[in-house]
């Protein structure tokens, strides 16, 4: 057959019931120049039933392997895929008819973007207070700026929305499993190496939010997995080389987390708006006031808060004192 245009990389692993309305959102697809490399990971449902039904269709190819999980699917599909493009797809979601054409075609007119995702819609079970947010925030992330300038908060693309160029997905290794989330780490990689991330700013994904998700069940996608994986990257991304001393802003909930890894990145001090905090020490660092924080140029600040609307009261402080986000100061979670 032809080269498609772009190959969807979409494991499988007893995935029966939501799986023919995911195979069907992309059969609807408006762009028909693509392949689907579906992968069944040892599933003892009828998912390898639904998937050889499916195969009828000439652009879907079919792998079976012992199951073996998500990472090691997305390699052996990636390894088989023919097209310029990739695209990622969960067996339980929903691709609106015009994704995979939309997100080409921004990807043909932003040169300089290697991976876009899609704003999206959770859909399936009842959403609690923490996902809602989590969209929302996604959802609002739609310049590679906002992509950088947030991309240790939580991971920034949902992975099923994924599309990329493969050229740059094989520079920067690929998927590879190294303890934690697989989707999250190569997101890092491509913002480690330079290379634009971003969003279509377009609900172009149904996100199914389900109890028995991945996500809910494996321990590579545990906050201290997701909190290793950051500091990984703050590393080699914020921290790397020589710099001006480092400064945390917060010491609560989540502060006082990131307080504990400091054998991973010295903090010179922490910083708290709170009376009764300041001038004591939290797990060992001293904590300041705002004011008692070096000028901009001579600190580096890793702002560790989860209250509504702090991050912005944060912004509002240190961005008329000079203070760059990105360069000076960047949000963790």
């Amino acid at each position: 057959m032809p080269q498609p245009t772009v190959s969807i990389l979409m494991p499988c692993h007893n995935a029966a019931r939501f799986l023919p309305a995911a195979l069907d959102s992309i059969l609807a697809q408006t762009l028909e120049d693509w392949e689907l490399i579906t992968v069944d990971d040892g599933s003892t449902d009828a998912t390898p039933e639904i998937l050889a039904e499916y195969a009828r269709d000439a652009r879907i190819t079919l792998l079976r392997r012992s199951h073996g999980g998500i990472v090691a699917s997305l390699q052996d599909a990636a390894e088989v895929a023919r097209a310029p493009f990739l695209a990622r797809m969960d067996a339980d979601d929903i691709s609106l008819p015009g994704r995979l054409e939309a997100q080409l075609r921004f990807l043909e007119t932003h040169p300089s973007v290697a991976l876009c995702g899609t704003q999206v819609e959770m859909i399936g079970a009842e959403l609690g207070e923490g996902r809602l947010r989590y969209r929302d925030w996604l959802n609002a992330l739609v310049t590679p700026a906002d992509v950088a300038c947030e991309a240790f908060i939580e991971c920034p693309v949902a992975h099923p929305a994924f599309c990329m160029r493969r050229e740059s997905f094989e520079a920067v290794g690929g998927y590879q499993d190294k303890g934690w989330a697989e989707d999250y780490d190569l997101v890092l990689r491509f913002l480690a190496a330079k290379h634009e991330v971003t969003n279509v700013p377009q609900v172009l994904l149904h996100w199914r939010e389900s109890p028995g998700r991945l996500s809910m069940r494996d321990g590579r996608y545990e906050e201290t997995q997701f909190r290793a994986c950051k500091r990984h990257y703050l590393k080699r991304l914020y921290l790397n080389g020589d710099g001006p001393p480092l400064y945390q802003w917060g010491a609560g909930e989540v502060g006082k987390r990131w307080l504990r890894d400091t054998d991973a990145f010295p903090i010179e001090a922490v910083v708290d708006i709170h009376p009764r905090k300041i001038g004591t020490k939290i797990h060992g660092v001293r904590v300041i006031a705002p004011d008692d924080l070096p000028p901009a140029g001579d600190c580096r600040i890793l702002v560790a808060v989860g209250a509504p609307g702090a991050r912005e009261n944060i912004r509002e402080w240190l961005d008329p004192r000079g203070f760059r986000e990105g360069d000076d100061y960047r949000f963790i979670a």
